[in-house]
């Protein structure tokens, strides 16, 4: 549980369905009107798919910036602003509220009017929307499509591989959506990356070394959020090896083996927990270079 542990442990994760995923979206890429490109605003850059655009080609996009109640606004809205210079039509929604869900049917029913214009034009009839919702594993796909739907359509899981395959499922009387499993991509260039989406539970935590992960976040919290820090767990300084750190959340949090000795795996457990539900605090882990 050390620095050169820490970043000397890669993380690579490419499942077989992940594969097939993308097999299956390319065959039904012909039947797509919109895109709505799933991203987590507490990693709006590392939850972006590498490969999203050799997926979807060029297709119209929305994309949805789900969990922006949990993110640190003033960091996120930065990024929200770059994808929006870049040509991105950007939607952050509140999933828990349902705040700005809206929104992103209004900009779809207008794409979908340009679309079924150029079809008039052509002297073709004009049709219902349909929609394909891709983004990593855990990213809020299921919970946007029950809100989408406004009812439970959608199973929804706080793991990653939750969705298994692609299924089609009615909006309304003018949309159709195309559910799609999480996608990830073969290889992580940039491991701080993999990281950051190991940290959000991108990442299924069984194939993962929890120490590492809970390092890293501890890490992170220290360099960007310092006073998150401080105030969740009493750590105003982080020692190298971490070992203070975990005895102070051991001792703050109860998790104590026999003998009053720190239990290191229930501390990484409760740091990965803590930042996953959000009580760290609104915390965004990417920053533009």
């Amino acid at each position: 549980m050390n620095e050169k542990k820490l970043t000397q442990s890669n993380i690579n994760w490419y499942p077989g369905h992940m594969a097939k995923t993308k097999r299956q979206i390319a065959e039904q890429l012909n039947l797509i009107d919109i895109v709505y490109e799933v991203v987590d605003a507490r990693m709006p850059l590392s939850s972006k798919i590498a490969d999203i655009d050799d997926l979807i080609k060029d297709k119209p996009r929305i994309m949805v910036m789900t969990k922006y109640d949990l993110c640190d606004k003033v960091e996120t809205d930065k990024i929200i602003k770059y994808y929006e210079e870049l040509g991105y039509k950007v939607v952050p929604v509140d999933l828990l509220n349902g705040n700005n869900v809206k929104k992103i049917l209004d900009v779809t029913s207008q794409i979908m009017k340009e679309e079924n214009e150029r079809r008039e034009s052509k002297g073709l009839k004009a049709r219902n929307g349909r929609v394909l919702i891709v983004g990593v594993p855990n990213a809020g796909k299921s919970t946007l499509i029950n809100r989408l739907v406004g009812r439970k359509s959608a199973g929804v899981g706080n793991t990653p591989g939750f969705t298994k395959s692609l299924s089609w499922i009615r909006i309304n009387k003018d949309l159709e959506l195309l559910d799609s499993p999480g996608i990830l991509w073969p290889k992580f260039e940039n491991q701080e990356t993999a990281h950051i989406l190991a940290s959000f539970s991108s990442i299924k935590e069984e194939i993962l070394n929890i120490d590492d992960i809970a390092c890293f976040i501890l890490r992170k919290l220290y360099e960007l959020y310092p006073n998150n820090l401080k105030e969740r767990y009493g750590i105003k300084e982080l020692d190298e090896d971490f070992i203070e750190a975990y005895d102070i959340i051991a001792a703050k949090r109860g998790a104590l083996s026999k003998g009053g000795v720190a239990d290191y795996e229930k501390v990484s457990n409760i740091i990965v927990k803590d930042l996953k539900n959000g009580y760290i605090g609104n915390v965004t882990f990417d920053r533009l270079k």
